[in-house]
């Protein structure tokens, strides 16, 4: 396999240094398969930090168990009595099973245009777009306007345990005086109607991670068993797998479902939400599960042997409710399963949302419209979620906003943990411009 730094696998001349980085970052397998099985993230944090020493920062390793690393370093603005704003990455990914894949997963392709690979948009696009924009700004002798906290973190794909929220508790030094941050699953752009439009995530839905039990006789297979595991367990997984949560608004979903009904010309009064949210096209995959809670199935265990009644079944989970929620949807998903299916809370998290206004939307929505005159900011609410819920914990407030001008063509969110997952070339040079002047002047 090409390894990091070397270029002259891609059979191209040239790249822009943010695909480069990317590249490297994708040549490092750092699959995190939850529930504390990873490969290691170190290799990839001391690359990071090495671009970081060479604009003459001075970043700190942080690890939470051996090889679960973090780097954070800071950057001295010219206003530093200005509130600092944290701006991160995560450096985890989740597996790619290359029998799937038309390229290698871990190979950082370029092609067609585009950069391919596992963590081409989730995120290690973004962690070489805060890179290159920092050495467009510190390597011209320039200052961002104000401190900036740069954190590369381990672990996001496994809730941050390991990363962001093992700082946050134990190293919150490290985030002294910021306010702020801005990290992914933002700035991209959309199309509505013939319109470019960009989504800023000004929220995130909470997140409940639950292992559904189930308990019975073990026996022969040929046996007549009615109190059987596995058949307890598929339906109690097909009724929260079919399940179907109402639609209920937000501040922020009401406000992003008025701005696509004032583009389209159309009345949100005779227009239902899930119309308007399918106008957007393949941005309504991640449109669609901002307006409800979801319960979603995604790992089945149970049994040994093709003849062997197992005495107990176990399926996972992934459930993510609206900010504030939690609670009663925990309580709804226990009634719905019956009091034979033991449920355990294998991880949960805070939602967050906030304010579609203030300075730092002002500044984004600003620069944007200088890249891309006339083209709207809408806020959103993500339907998964960032480390910015473990910042939020010191009171710091996170968007997500990692710019990114993308062909209509494109179906974005269908990359997030997909196959063939990929970045269009010209969009990381787009977020690397974005990002150096909303810096630059914030």
């Amino acid at each position: 396999m090409p390894q990091p730094g070397d270029s002259s696998a891609d059979n191209i001349s040239e790249l822009d240094a943010t695909a480069v980085i990317a590249r490297d970052l994708i040549r490092f397998d750092t699959s995190n398969y939850g529930e504390g099985r990873a490969n290691s993230e170190t290799e990839a944090a001391e690359y990071m930090a090495e671009h970081l020493r060479a604009l003459g920062l001075k970043p700190q390793l942080f690890d939470a168990d051996p090889g679960r690393t973090s780097v954070v370093a800071r950057v001295q603005g010219r206003n530093s009595e200005k509130p600092a704003l944290v701006v991160h990455g995560h450096l985890d990914v989740v597996p790619a099973d290359p029998a799937n894949w038309s390229v290698d997963p871990f190979g950082g392709v370029v092609k067609d245009g585009m950069l391919w690979g596992r963590g081409a948009v989730d995120m290690k696009n973004m962690d070489a777009m805060i890179v290159t924009a920092l050495q467009d700004i510190l390597g011209q002798g320039q200052q961002p306007e104000r401190d900036l906290v740069v954190a590369f973190f381990a672990d996001e794909e496994a809730g941050g345990v390991q990363g962001s929220h093992h700082l946050v508790k134990n190293h919150p030094e490290l985030f002294a005086g910021a306010t702020e941050a801005i990290s992914e699953v933002g700035g991209y752009s959309i199309t509505i109607g013939d319109k470019r439009s960009y989504l800023l995530q000004t929220g995130e839905k909470a997140l409940l991670w639950i292992k559904l039990v189930a308990r019975g006789q073990a026996a022969h297979g040929s046996r007549l068993i009615h109190n059987n595991a596995v058949t307890k367990l598929a339906e109690a997984v097909a009724t929260l797998g079919r399940r179907e949560w109402p639609i209920k608004l937000t501040d922020t979903t009401s406000h992003m479902l008025a701005e696509i009904a004032r583009i389209l010309d159309a009345d949100p009064l005779r227009v239902g939400p899930d119309e308007l949210a399918l106008a957007t096209g393949s941005a309504s995959g991640f449109l669609l599960a901002s307006l409800r809670t979801t319960t979603n199935p995604t790992l089945l265990q149970a049994g040994y042997k093709h003849n062997v009644i197992p005495d107990m079944a176990e399926a996972l989970i992934d459930i993510r409710t609206l900010p504030g929620e939690e609670e009663a949807v925990l309580a709804e998903v226990r009634e719905l399963v019956g009091p034979d299916i033991e449920v355990v809370i294998m991880h949960r998290d805070i939602g967050l949302e906030t304010p579609f206004s203030g300075s730092l939307v002002d500044a984004v929505t600003g620069t944007l419209q200088r890249h891309d005159p006339g083209a709207p900011v809408l806020p959103y609410l993500l339907s998964g979620g960032t480390d910015n819920k473990a910042l939020s914990l010191l009171g710091i407030t996170g968007y997500g906003f990692a710019p990114l001008r993308l062909p209509e063509s494109m179906d974005f969110p269908a990359m997030f943990h997909g196959v063939d997952e990929r970045v269009p070339l010209d969009a990381l040079v787009f977020g690397r411009q974005v990002l150096r002047d909303l810096l630059i002047t914030y």
